[in-house]
């Protein structure tokens, strides 16, 4: 494209258009037709590369048919769009966009994925760390397709939890907006240790055994369902580090392991078995006997002196041996399979059994 130098016409100097002139005698530049129709055409083939129907009423294709273009080279727009409430996205609001929900509870929807809107990215971020829920919502029928081993068709929103929790999503022109990346991709579910009470942003919550509503969390009731480790309400006991059903109806609750040590799941290896996910376990102490051979006297001292396999004196120290009953055997089955060995099913026995150890905070991730 250039102006129309080769082309002989009434006004133009070197190609360019020139204004009339009435004191110098001098005509405006005429456009020649030969010139009008190739800037036509050239706008003509942009529309034509977009996909677009030329239309004499619409001023704005070559516009929209720029944009279209650029969106299938890249669809992240570079644009940054600030809020404070619930809104309803523009198209042209799209690119980065920056959510402050410590106002209050915010929904934010985003425009309908279809043809007209064509493939498009946006990257939507918290800022606040308020705690208020801050929902990312599809327009209409649209799914936005994350943990797709739950739900192959997606879900309608998700949460953004935490200031500094991102989502990056892109639109398929087809009702969907598919995940391209995102600040934790931790799996859904997972038990993590932290070195702060705070709660790191990505999807986390307290292992706590909370109950949460089902219509907020569907893809962690779909986890919770698929999990092997789902019970009732009423046989919870036993179970708390598993998850179940609450209500039976709007809510679930999620595993609770405040205060207590984890153990890996046997999984048919034999020595921890008939064991289920989120089980628990009563403290136990596995049932023996100590003795002092007959004959040895009747007091010895002191306790620390006490050869092992002996009778323990410890409180005791004059104390008679009165049997040379061997201690129990090991390994022993019932012990090793969880059942009650005698003296395992009282108290805590903490001041005995407690190995050294260090606690730190549980979470799990919810999103």
């Amino acid at each position: 494209m250039d102006y129309p130098k080769s082309i002989p016409s009434v006004g133009l100097v070197n190609g360019r258009f020139v204004d009339e002139n009435p004191v110098a005698g001098t005509p405006g530049s005429l456009i020649p037709a030969i010139w009008g129709n190739s800037v036509t055409q050239e706008i003509l083939s942009v529309v034509a590369g977009a996909g677009m129907a030329p239309s004499e009423a619409d001023n704005g294709q070559l516009l929209k048919a720029i944009q279209a273009i650029i969106g299938v080279t890249s669809p992240m727009r570079s644009v940054v769009t600030r809020l404070a409430a619930s809104k309803l996205l523009a198209p042209e609001e799209l690119g980065l966009v920056l959510i402050d929900a410590s106002p209050g509870a915010a929904t934010i929807t985003l425009p309908p994925a279809n043809v007209a809107m064509g493939v498009r990215d946006v990257i939507v971020r918290r800022v606040d760390n308020s705690g208020n829920r801050l929902v990312i919502q599809a327009a209409g029928t649209d799914r936005i397709r994350f943990h797709t081993h739950l739900s192959a068709t997606g879900y309608p929103f998700l949460v953004l939890m935490g200031s500094g929790d991102w989502w990056h999503l892109r639109s398929d022109s087809a009702g969907i907006w598919w995940p391209v990346g995102r600040l934790d991709g931790s799996a859904l579910g997972r038990q993590v240790f932290e070195t702060t009470l705070q709660m790191n942003p990505g999807g986390y919550g307290a292992l706590n055994g909370n109950v949460l509503s089902r219509s907020e969390w569907p893809w962690l009731w779909d986890h919770a369902q698929s999990s092997g480790a789902l019970t009732t309400e009423a046989a919870r006991g036993g179970k708390e580090g598993g998850w179940t059903s609450a209500d039976g109806a709007l809510n679930f609750r999620i595993p609770e392991a405040r205060g207590e040590f984890l153990r890996v799941l046997d999984e048919s290896r034999g020595v921890d078995a008939a064991r289920m996910p989120g089980s628990s376990q009563l403290h136990t102490l596995q049932k023996h006997n100590h003795y002092l051979p007959t004959g040895t006297g009747s007091a010895i001292s002191p306790a620390s002196s006490i050869p092992d396999g002996m009778w323990d004196v410890a409180h005791d120290v004059n104390a008679s041996p009165t049997n040379t009953t061997s201690a129990t055997t090991y390994p022993n089955p019932a012990f090793d399979a969880g059942v009650d060995a005698g003296i395992g099913s009282i108290g805590t026995f903490s001041a005995e059994t407690r190995p050294r150890n260090i606690a730190y905070p549980g979470r799990i991730k919810l999103i």
